[in-house]
């Protein structure tokens, strides 16, 4: 019966939607997008990239700004936005956005071969609306969304084969934020070198390349990674939802978080070794499981995390809701993600102050979620060999009617 009802489900999350539904989430989508172009002025976050551009075009150090956190190689890319000027960036910056966003989702549902007109498809493209991070993530203009569809495109690559292809894409992205760094690990676990290289060389490359255009290209690494490293400053502190930042502000000392965020840390590549090392199964599954481990990690350990970062990896694990027994068809799935509807108030977590509670609740929560259904095969399989031992050394022992039914014929 659990099998009819999988398959059922599968077949109608793959069917086609359709055409009101289609119109329906292209709807809610454009509406969101016309919000933030209204009210955003071209995301803060974006601002602050565009800031870097123009200091560097007039001749001065990006990182003379505390909070351009990226590479050298993002400043050249943000010359041609610096160049636009306000009025066409306001438009187009959530308009990018949900495009990278949306291509992302895309590339997550073909790597399981799921169709973009299926009522998955369709569904969770109109439910972003109603998505706080998607929402956060259209009014910052954070570049964050590059990587949301990057990750994605390259598991993508990966699945085909097309190990090279997905380095570049990783790499490409690396060079616009660094967000996608521990992606790199991926390729270590499948002996990928000559691609790994690809993936280092060409962030590498281009913020070399653009450091040696820029002045005081050191104060990356004399201003900017210390600002980083320290959880930036009381303006941005609030909004890490990383579980380390979470549990200081809960009174924990800094040395018990440290160390905490170590073995957390430890622990999620772990599982992401596990998953990767585990025979059988969906191969595609597997390169999505672990990929998502070391992202999730990641966000769960190092600081700052914030409520978009979530966009990263969500797509992809509800890419695998056809596949039985992925982890969207566990309830604490929705659990853990019910906070970020928009549409509903949180009071004692609704002012800005404490928002980032529920989304380490989110990064954490799926964190959790998923490094138990990857540990959770291993410890199935070793519980009934030790609950077998013990019945055999019962029967052995203590005789009885279980005992003349298993006993052999003696032929």
């Amino acid at each position: 019966m659990r099998s009819d009802s999988g398959d059922a489900l599968t077949s109608w999350l793959r069917g086609r939607a359709s055409r009101p539904a289609l119109v329906a989430a292209l709807v809610v989508i454009a509406v969101s997008v016309q919000g933030a172009v209204c009210q955003a002025d071209g995301g803060m976050d974006n601002q602050v990239v565009a800031r870097a551009a123009r200091i560097f075009l007039d001749g001065g150090s990006p990182y003379a700004d505390k909070r351009f956190l990226y590479l050298p190689s993002s400043v050249l890319l943000a010359v041609p936005e610096a160049e636009l000027g306000p009025a066409a960036v306001r438009v187009l910056a959530p308009i990018l956005v949900a495009a990278l966003v949306l291509l992302g989702w895309w590339a997550a549902l073909r790597i399981f071969g799921v169709s973009a007109r299926s009522r998955l498809a369709v569904g969770v493209a109109g439910g972003l609306a109603y998505f706080a991070p998607f929402r956060s993530e259209l009014y910052l203009g954070n570049w964050t969304a590059v990587s949301a569809a990057a990750l994605p495109v390259s598991l993508l690559y990966a699945a085909r084969g097309r190990w090279t292809a997905a380095a570049a894409v990783i790499g490409a992205a690396v060079a616009v934020k660094p967000m996608l760094v521990p992606i790199a690990l991926l390729f270590v676990l499948a002996r990928q070198w000559r691609p790994l290289a690809v993936l280092a060389a060409i962030p590498l490359g281009a913020s070399g390349l653009a450091g040696l255009a820029m002045t005081h290209p050191v104060l990356l690494f004399t201003r900017t990674f210390p600002f980083l490293l320290h959880g930036q400053d009381s303006f941005a502190r609030p909004y890490d939802a990383s579980l380390t930042a979470i549990l200081g502000r809960l009174g924990l000392a800094q040395p018990a978080s440290a160390l905490l965020a170590g073995f957390l840390a430890a622990a999620g590549l772990w599982a992401a070794r596990t998953r990767w090392r585990r025979p059988g199964g969906d191969e595609r599954l597997r390169l999505v499981e672990t990929a998502t481990m070391l992202m999730l990690a990641t966000f769960v350990v190092a600081r700052p995390a914030f409520l978009h970062y979530v966009l990263v990896v969500l797509p992809l694990l509800l890419a695998t809701l056809p596949l039985r027994g992925s982890l969207g068809h566990s309830p604490w799935f929705w659990i853990v993600l019910l906070p970020q509807n928009a549409a509903v108030g949180w009071p004692y977590l609704a002012s800005a102050q404490r928002r980032a509670y529920k989304d380490a609740l989110m990064l954490s929560g799926l964190a959790l979620l998923l490094a138990w259904r990857i540990l959770e095969p291993s410890l199935a399989r070793r519980a009934p060999q030790r609950g077998a031992g013990n019945c055999a050394s019962n029967r052995t022992h203590a005789g009885g009617p279980e005992t003349t039914a298993t006993a052999p014929s003696g032929r």
